[in-house]
């Protein structure tokens, strides 16, 4: 039986649940709730990049992205960094769209789910 490892976890959540090769990331948000949208979206692919190598793995191996923006308008804006970001040649599935965050400030929130091997 594979084990489960959990990382920072709480009563509510794990920041990242690794299972066997998979490693699947609760969402990300921006330490920095008064940023635009750019600096915002650098902060939580800060996370991920971190919590990827937590988890024994990195961006090269993302299988799947969700990103969910406060608004529409900030699309060109946060795909301007998220491609800079991304591993030409492997980057992964992705779905964006506009939900209401859980705080009124955060402009971007991230979910990734990713390889280990």
């Amino acid at each position: 039986m594979t084990d489960i490892t959990r990382i920072e976890q709480n009563a509510r959540r794990s920041r990242a649940s690794v299972f066997g090769d998979l490693v699947f990331l609760a969402g990300h948000v921006a330490d920095t709730k008064t940023a635009d949208i750019t600096q915002q979206t650098k902060e939580v692919l800060a996370k991920i990049d971190d919590m990827l190598a937590r988890s024994g793995t990195d961006k090269s191996r993302l299988l799947s992205v969700q990103i969910w923006l406060k608004t529409m308008d900030d699309f060109d804006a946060m795909n301007a960094v998220y491609d800079a970001w991304v591993v030409p040649g492997n980057v992964p599935g992705r779905a964006c769209g506009k939900v209401e965050l859980a705080d009124p400030a955060y402009l971007i929130e991230v979910i990734a789910i990713a390889a280990r091997r």
